[in-house]
């Protein structure tokens, strides 16, 4: 984005009761080159909006809200699917937070606690929350995957019915009536 400065909040700056309200709306050169990163067709709107606070005695809590829309290549035909996305966006951030260590580490439950950094990166919390709210596998209206059947010369191919539990029985009884 342009002002990286800006979209930067230092945490201790947030004590006692004093609360930063922030709004992020890049503009459309910041959008185009944020959806070929995400890899989308088009962006076209993009907003990140709230505030950060302070949570207890050390920990800073962020409440937000992400409005995007734009386009995604349908994973099957590639055609334009448009999204419209309106989420709340939250996270904790933990002044005495335990670093992990060890060679295997477990996911805590809660997974928007975060260690208290120095600065908030705003900019930063509105990409990943746009990168994990975006579908996974857009599909335009009427596009299916289709079977593809491989198989030698002259044999019959094996296809995913043929491999259904009690397909052969079936076939099995269709010509003991017939």
């Amino acid at each position: 984005m342009t002002d990286r400065s800006t979209n930067r909040i230092r945490t201790a700056e947030l004590t006692g009761n004093r609360r930063r309200a922030f709004e992020l709306a890049p503009d459309a050169p910041d959008r185009a080159a944020l959806a070929d990163d995400l890899g989308l067709l088009t962006l076209t709107q993009l907003r990140f909006s709230g505030e950060l606070r302070p949570h207890g005695r050390s920990d800073v809590a962020l409440d937000g809200r992400l409005e995007a829309a734009g386009d995604q290549a349908c994973v099957v035909t590639l055609a334009p699917v448009p999204f419209a996305l309106d989420v709340r966006v939250g996270r904790v951030y933990v002044a005495d937070m335990p670093d992990p260590d060890g060679d295997e580490v477990e996911m805590p439950a809660d997974d928007s606690r975060e260690p208290l950094p120095e600065a908030v990166d705003l900019e930063a919390v509105m990409v990943e929350a746009l990168a994990l709210a975006l579908p996974d596998y857009p599909r335009a209206p009427g596009a299916e995957l289709g079977q593809a059947v491989f198989t030698e010369p002259g044999t019959e191919p094996l296809t995913d019915e043929a491999l259904r539990p009690f397909a052969g029985l079936a076939a099995l009884k269709g010509k003991l009536e017939g």
